[in-house]
């Protein structure tokens, strides 16, 4: 088969990466990829959000299946536009992708479906969590325990030209439970956990995300099985009944309270940093389910990972470009990944090119084997003003 992958972040470079172990892709390309997509892929000049460029390239290409990587061209309607033209395309519709796009509408969709998840406040008082309703990368959510925190997050909220609400503050470590859908049938990973903050000990602003792991000590693996029934499937039967069948990734992002799992939001797509430490997990092939065939469980191999997120000095507030990366080789040489996430090539230098820039990937048999191999790898890598978390997967 002839694959592309959209995107250009870390989360693609592990798609790219899963996807080139496979003796059934015959071919891959990646739009518009970055440098370490380009060590296993061809890349093109096409943007994720250019839906002509992306439709034009698979066409000439001849392309078999596009596998779509961020939600706002989900969002947009990129994998309608791909499908009205006969390309198979791993991502759901624009309908379907309202999941992610809007708070509210995911909110109607479990309630609806009786997915237990945090309850919407009429007024926002402290202590509760202030949303945007649409999309924010990941930086639009503010916990607010006091009423100056609620004060300073309306603030920013209000700069932002979408709605937003409130809704409890619910307590609990969270999780990633992923799924591989195809209207109501879908396959489950194992849970993961990722690190939003900024900051070691969950200090500081909200990010993409710092790191994370998997498997987890309180989620076994074999529980995805049951949160798959109950969390995801009555939402995909939901999606389907509204005439939106779900075709792709739907993401729960879960909490686990002393009421039992509740649900803090749906993504319309792999998760970012999850996927780097789920990818390296697997034992199966990835193409099968990406295209469609969910006849088969997921092969999970007994082994950990963890990813450590490389950033920019100044990153959440501002990306970072231009500056100079160096030690990816002596990181990888350690037996880590290294994916990229936002890098650039200048005159043959490779440099810093977001906010994300690297995210460096250990395994091993144990979380504390994997954490190891991670951070000693994150440690041969050098970029001025550079900074990762150094709690990732402690005390597990």
């Amino acid at each position: 088969m002839r694959v592309l992958v959209v995107g250009s972040g870390g989360r693609e470079h592990a798609l790219a990466w899963a996807l080139s172990r496979s003796a059934d892709v015959s071919e891959l390309h990646a739009a518009p990829g970055n440098p370490g997509i380009a060590g296993l892929a061809h890349c093109h000049p096409a943007r994720a959000d250019d839906h002509a460029a992306v439709v034009s390239l698979a066409r000439e290409l001849r392309i078999d299946l596009v596998v779509v990587g961020p939600e706002a061209p989900l969002v947009a309607g990129l994998a309608d536009e791909l499908r009205h033209r006969g390309i198979a395309v791993f991502g759901p519709s624009a309908a379907a992708a309202q999941i992610e796009g809007s708070k509210a509408f995911a909110k109607e969709v479990m309630e609806t479906a009786g997915v237990p998840t945090a309850r919407t406040l009429p007024v926002a008082r402290p202590p509760c969590v202030l949303k945007l309703d649409g999309l924010a990368a990941g930086k639009g959510v503010w916990v607010c325990r006091t009423q100056d925190e609620l004060d300073s997050a309306l603030e920013v909220a209000q700069a932002f030209d979408q709605p937003f609400h409130a809704e409890e503050l619910l307590e609990g470590p969270e999780l990633s439970v992923f799924a591989l859908a195809a209207g109501e049938t879908a396959v489950a990973f194992p849970p993961a956990r990722d690190y939003k903050r900024i900051g070691d000990g969950d200090t500081g602003p909200n990010t993409g995300g710092m790191g994370s792991f998997s498997p987890l000590p309180d989620v076994a693996d074999e529980d995805s099985a049951e949160i798959l029934e109950t969390v995801h499937v009555p939402v995909l039967r939901e999606l389907a009944r509204r005439g939106s069948p779900f075709q792709g990734l739907l993401y729960a992002g879960l909490m686990r309270t002393e009421d039992g799992l509740r649900v803090i939001e749906f993504n319309c797509r792999f998760g970012d940093p999850e996927t780097q430490s789920l990818l390296p997990r697997l034992a199966s092939d990835l193409l099968p389910q990406l295209a469609g065939d969910l006849s088969q469980q997921l092969e999970v191999a007994d082994r950990a990972a963890v990813t450590v997120v490389v950033s920019g000095g100044e990153y959440p507030e501002r990306g970072d470009q231009g500056t100079p990366i160096e030690g990816i080789e002596a990181a990888e040489a350690t037996g880590a990944l290294v994916f990229h996430a936002g890098t650039a090539l200048h005159d043959g230098q490779l440099v810093t090119n977001g906010g994300r820039i690297l995210n460096v990937v250990g395994t091993g048999a144990t979380v504390a084997e994997a954490r190891s191999t991670a951070y000693e790898a994150a440690a041969h890598i050098d970029f001025a003003g550079m900074h990762f978390r150094t709690d990732i997967a402690a005390n597990v």
